[in-house]
């Protein structure tokens, strides 16, 4: 139960660390590191994390590339699961009703 059956791997492979330093190609990371080097502080563990941020890996990162990404990727999901809520609620609503009676206005609720 819940083992790897079919000997499929991850769905990707994650870069060994020691390939990757922190430096112009990951400028995010850069930047923490010199906040932290500022305030006497050392991450021994972010050069780990250099392959999710790396310019050669994932491209070049500008405000074009953000929003594109977020569009492409995330709306159509986004845009489809309010979709099937809303449409969900509406079928409940009136498959159980909405709370209201429409018995008159007085005496019985």
């Amino acid at each position: 139960m819940g083992g790897d059956h079919h000997h499929h791997g991850p769905p990707y492979k994650v870069p060994d660390y020691r390939i990757y330093k922190v430096d112009a190609n990951s400028p995010e990371l850069l930047h923490i590191q010199n906040v932290l080097k500022s305030v006497g502080l050392k991450d021994p563990w972010m050069r780990n994390e250099v392959w999710r941020y790396h310019r050669d890996i994932i491209g070049p990162q500008n405000w074009s590339t953000r929003w594109g990404r977020l569009f492409f990727r995330k709306f159509p999901l986004g845009l489809a699961l309010g979709i099937a809520t809303a449409l969900g609620f509406k079928g409940y609503d009136s498959y159980v009703g909405d709370g209201h009676d429409d018995h008159g206005h007085g005496g019985h609720h």
